[in-house]
C-alpha cells in the first residue's frame, strides 16, 4: 500500500467509529478525550471498476477483492490521536499527533456536524463545527509557520558569500513535509512576495505557510452524524459558506457504515461497501427493524453512508491518484491468474512512471508500452489514463 490516509479529529467525533466501520479494526471507542493514545493502522479500500470483464475474464487480485465487478483497492488508514487547540504547541499529545499526522499523504478530518461535542469533546449542544473545522487548519497552519521560521532563520544566520537561494534553505527545513526546493520556488513566486525572505511580513510568511500546507496536506471533511437533523441544518449553512469553497465536504455515518457491515457480517443484510442501498435477507426483530430503516434514510438521502465516498474523495479527488492495471496484450496469465494487480498512481503518470513503480529494474529496461485495449505500441512518455491496462516490455523482465 503506497498511499497513507490520516485520520484526524477532535476527541469524540465519531473518528474511530469511521475508522473501524472503513477497517473493520477493533480499536476503542469512548465518549471521551484521549480515547486512541497511539496511532491505530489498518486497511481500508477504495474502489475502482475492474477491467477483467472487458477482457472475458475473472481477476485473481494479490491484494484486496473483488466483488461483481468492483475492484477494492487497499489504502492504509492511520487513525491519528492527540488532536487538541493548541496542539502546534505541545498541548494533548501534540508534538507525538504532529509527527504521525507527517506520515500520511492526505487527511480525512471527521469533523460532528451535530454540534454534540464542544472543542475539548465534552458532550454539548449547539456547537458550531465551523469552529471545528478552523481549529484543525489553524493548527496546521501554525505548525507549518514554526517550521518556516526556523528555516528562515537558519537562513539569515548562514554565510551569504555565495547567496545561498532561499528556496534550497528552506526546502531543507522543510523536506519533511514532502516539498521540495523547485516546487517551493513557484508557491514563493506565485505569492508574490519576492525570494528576500527579509522583506516579508508577517502576513506574508502566514500566507506562505498556509499555502505549503495546503499543497501537502490536502484535506477532506467528513460530516459526520448527518443522520441528525441538526447535523443536516449545520450542513446546508457550511457547505454554502463561501470561506470552505477550498475544502471538499461528504456527508458521513460512520455508525450506519459499521452497523450495515456488522448486519452483512452476521447474514442479516446483503451491502456491499460503498452500496446506495442494501437488503434486509433474515429475520430481524422489531428494534432491529427500526434501527435499519433509519440507517436506510441516511443511505438514500446521501447515496451511501459516505465513509467509501470519503475514502475514495480523498484518493481520487484530492490527491487526484489514478488506477492503472498491469496486463497483457496477448490476456494471457500464468498460474497465479490475470488481473492480480491495481496500482494507484498520480495523474499525469507515464508508461515509464508506471515501469519504475512496479520495480526500477523494470523501469531501467523498459522498451515501450503495450495498451492492452487496443493492442497499440505506447512510448515511455505516454501518459496514463484511470483504468489502463498496460503490458510493459522491458529488457530487464
Amino acid at each position: 500500500m503506497s498511499h497513507r490516509i490520516g485520520l484526524v479529529g477532535k476527541p469524540s467525533v465519531g473518528k474511530s467509529t469511521f475508522f473501524n466501520a472503513a477497517t473493520m479494526n477493533d480499536v476503542p471507542e469512548g465518549a471521551y478525550p484521549f480515547t486512541t493514545i497511539d496511532p491505530s493502522v489498518g486497511e481500508a479500500y477504495v474502489r475502482v471498476p475492474c477491467a477483467a470483464p472487458e477482457f472475458d475474464e475473472a481477476c485473481t487480485p494479490s491484494v484486496g477483492v473483488c466483488r461483481e465487478g468492483t475492484r477494492f483497492v487497499p489504502v492504509e488508514l492511520v487513525d491519528v490521536a492527540g488532536l487538541v487547540p493548541g496542539a502546534h504547541e505541545g498541548r494533548g499529545l501534540g508534538n507525538q499527533f504532529l509527527s504521525d499526522l507527517n506520515e500520511t499523504d492526505v487527511l480525512i478530518h471527521v469533523v460532528d456536524f451535530s454540534g454534540e461535542t464542544d472543542s475539548e469533546g465534552e458532550r454539548t449542544t449547539g456547537h458550531d463545527p465551523r469552529t471545528d473545522i478552523d481549529f484543525l487548519e489553524d493548527e496546521l497552519d501554525a505548525w507549518y509557520l514554526t517550521v518556516l521560521k526556523k528555516g528562515i532563520e537558519r537562513f539569515d544566520t548562514q554565510y551569504h558569500g555565495a547567496d545561498p537561494a532561499i528556496e534550497e534553505s528552506l526546502g531543507e527545513q522543510l523536506s519533511a513535509f514532502g516539498i521540495g526546493p523547485d516546487e517551493l520556488k513557484q508557491v514563493i513566486l506565485a505569492e508574490e512576495i519576492g525570494l528576500d525572505p527579509d522583506a516579508w511580513t508577517a502576513a506574508d510568511r502566514a500566507g506562505l505557510a498556509h499555502t505549503i500546507r495546503t499543497r501537502t496536506k490536502p484535506m477532506v471533511v467528513a460530516a459526520n452524524k448527518m443522520d441528525t437533523e441538526t447535523a443536516r441544518a449545520n450542513w446546508e449553512t457550511i457547505t454554502d459558506d463561501p470561506a470552505y469553497e477550498h475544502l471538499s465536504f461528504v456527508p458521513v455515518s460512520a455508525h450506519a457504515e459499521k452497523a450495515l457491515k456488522n448486519a452483512a457480517d452476521a447474514g442479516v443484510v446483503t451491502y456491499t461497501p460503498g452500496d446506495d442501498d442494501f437488503d434486509i435477507v433474515d429475520d430481524v426483530s422489531p428494534e432491529q427493524s427500526a434501527g435499519l430503516e433509519r440507517v436506510r434514510e441516511h443511505v438514500d438521502a446521501y447515496d451511501s453512508t459516505g465513509v467509501q465516498a470519503a475514502l475514495e474523495a480523498a484518493v481520487f479527488d484530492v490527491l487526484d491518484r489514478i488506477a492503472v492495471f498491469p496486463g497483457t496484450a496477448s490476456g494471457a496469465g500464468d498460474e497465479k491468474g490475470v488481473f492480480r494487480d491495481c496500482f494507484l498512481l498520480p495523474a499525469g503518470a507515464t508508461t515509464a512512471d508506471f515501469a519504475h513503480h512496479i520495480h526500477s529494474e523494470i523501469g531501467e529496461g523498459l522498451l515501450h508500452g503495450i495498451d492492452c485495449r487496443t493492442s497499440r505500441q505506447i512510448g515511455t512518455a505516454h501518459e496514463l489514463a484511470h483504468r489502463d491496462v498496460v503490458e510493459l516490455v522491458s529488457t530487464n523482465q
